[in-house]
């Protein structure tokens, strides 16, 4: 009954988290359209004064809910964690495969990350889940084909020709590159938990997307498979 309970917790808490992202991601997409301040564009112009173009009002009131969107991503992450982290201390039966987050739609494209976004509050050293418990399946669905030396992927344990099996939130399913491309710009400047086949071996590793002096958030390229 424990287990059973817990459970039921954390599938609610993963499906008020894929609500939240999923407001997150009508955000993003507003402020990054065409022309737009983008998250943490400029509202002024060369001239320092309030641009013209945009509506000003509407975009700080956009931040601002993104802002609060990210503290209740924070806390429903932390809670899923904990019941997680109890499932597994107790030996209890894994969470259902069925129960993966769908992710973020945003404009197709595999170079993660290319423009500025907030952060993705989980944050730490190590991943705080146990990626065992929550991936279903170790069948990966992207593999790093480049990767730049020096750059974040790369000090972050990313190497060529690791088979992605988790990023993030991000599992195998539709709109991969969307996803994995929104992954990455919500998760800007906190770590995130990635699990990869590497040799065979199935390998956690924590990465940060994060401005550096290349190309992108990661400084590499998956290809889907």
């Amino acid at each position: 009954m424990v287990g059973a309970n817990l459970k039921a917790d954390a599938m609610n808490l993963m499906e008020k988290r894929s609500g939240i992202e999923a407001e997150m991601n009508v955000i993003i997409q507003r402020l990054c359209q065409s022309g737009g301040p983008g998250l943490s564009g400029n509202l002024l112009d060369s001239e320092g004064f309030p641009r013209a173009d945009i509506d000003i009002p509407a975009v700080r009131a956009d931040r601002q809910r993104l802002s609060e969107l990210r503290n209740d991503y924070e806390d429903t992450t932390e809670k899923i964690n904990q019941k997680i982290q109890v499932l597994h201390s107790a030996k209890l039966a894994p969470i259902s495969d069925s129960i993966k987050d769908p992710g973020l739609n945003t404009q197709e494209g595999d170079n993660l990350g290319t423009s500025s976004s907030f952060g993705n509050p989980i944050a730490g050293g190590s991943n705080s889940m146990d990626m065992e418990v929550v991936v279903g399946s170790s069948r990966p669905f992207a593999m790093v084909d480049e990767i730049t030396e020096g750059s974040p992927a790369a000090t972050d344990g990313l190497q060529l020709g690791d088979q992605i099996v988790k990023f993030g939130n991000v599992e195998i399913g539709e709109n991969l590159l969307q996803r994995l491309a929104a992954e990455a710009q919500i998760n800007q400047g906190h770590a995130m938990p990635v699990v990869v086949i590497r040799q065979g071996a199935l390998i956690n590793l924590t990465v940060k997307p994060r401005s550096w002096s290349g190309h992108g958030l990661l400084g590499s390229h998956f290809r889907i498979l």
